[in-house]
């Protein structure tokens, strides 16, 4: 797994999520400044928080847009699922099975990094396809405390983020 810490990737923000409440709070209160061409890539462990994170905000933004929140499950099986916030659309992707960069073609993953907000597990399997742009956000487990996460965001882009990132 990249380290969040390259100096390719500044880190804009590190924290501690000390619990599942916490940690979908902080996708809520991102995901009410995210819009589409975003694009987070969700790294971390198995386990580590990664489809808790792109559930919580994905159900987020549809009911802030009045609808009802979705069942959310991994898109571990069908690699994307597709969402509508109001006129958003929301693409959640997990490429754990892909084997190689030339797959994601196929899911039509790259057309949707320009017009949707883009939720993406395992993002290394993009290989250089991932959009310069996009906020990587990466969950670790803490190994003291069961139910927390330390998340850290980076980009190669961070002043993009400066300002849609929670404080």
């Amino acid at each position: 797994m990249p380290d969040a810490a390259s100096p390719a990737r500044p880190i804009i923000q590190t924290r501690r999520l000390t619990s599942p409440e916490a940690t979908a709070a902080f996708a809520s209160a991102l995901a009410d400044r995210l819009g589409a061409g975003d694009v987070l890539c969700l790294e971390g462990d198995l386990g580590a928080g990664k489809t808790h994170f792109a559930r919580s905000l994905i159900r987020h933004l549809q009911t802030a847009h009045g609808a009802l929140a979705e069942d959310v499950p991994s898109p571990s099986f069908t690699l994307v699922q597709t969402y509508e916030a109001g006129p958003l659309e929301i693409w959640h992707a997990d490429l754990y099975r892909l084997s190689d960069p030339w797959e994601v073609d196929e899911l039509g993953l790259s057309d949707a990094f320009d017009d949707a907000l883009c939720l993406v597990e395992w993002p290394d399997r993009l290989g250089p396809d991932v959009p310069q742009r996009a906020l990587w956000i990466t969950l670790r487990m803490v190994p003291e405390a069961e139910d927390a996460r330390d998340i850290t965001l980076a980009s190669h882009q961070p002043d993009r983020w400066i300002g849609k990132v929670p404080a």
